[in-house]
């Protein structure tokens, strides 16, 4: 059978429309295990493992010295009742694949941070970080695909070890997405 994974973003524009589930937080200090993933293995499903993870924000406005400020937080969220695997058909290489999708989702979270920061808002700010967010999401989900076909679906090794490099050195902040 062959060892195909596959990803689900799961997007929310705002924290508290998805607290009733388990979230887990990007953080460099913990990777994923098989443990994580909780969800049942949809039938028909050709995966043999999927990834539910995306970007959440929120934010508040107030006006300081007759000037609005934003107050906001952007964060990459793991979802471990929507992602599943195949432990039949999965190995090592298959959880760093799987790794590497909350992985580009935490680079995408920091992309919109930086975003939100550098720019200007108005009196429309609501629509304007919704369209913000939206654009973020197109490119995210872009990236993704762009890694599972590069590394079809990480039975390329070298792709896969290519992708490891690249994330890991966005993630250092040494190149920009």
């Amino acid at each position: 059978m062959k060892c195909i994974s596959a990803f689900i973003l799961l997007f929310t524009l705002s924290c508290s429309l998805i607290r009733a589930q388990e979230e887990v937080p990007w953080s460099p200090h913990s990777k994923l295990e098989w443990k994580d993933f909780k969800g049942d293995v949809p039938l028909g499903a050709k995966a043999a493992a999927t990834t539910a993870s995306g970007i959440s924000y929120s934010f508040s406005t107030f006006y300081e010295k007759g000037e609005m400020k934003v107050d906001y937080q952007v964060q990459a969220f793991f979802y471990p009742a929507k992602s599943w695997y195949r432990p039949q058909i999965c190995n090592d290489i298959t959880l760093l694949h799987e790794q590497l999708h909350f992985d580009i989702s935490e680079v995408f979270a920091r992309k919109m941070d930086r975003e939100m920061s550098e720019t200007k808002f108005t009196k429309n700010i609501k629509q304007e970080v919704r369209v913000l967010y939206k654009r973020i999401l197109k490119e995210l989900d872009v990236f993704q695909r762009r890694y599972d076909l590069e590394t079809d679906f990480s039975r390329n090794i070298e792709k896969q070890k290519l992708w490891q490099r690249q994330i890991n050195s966005l993630l250092k902040g040494e190149s920009s997405s």
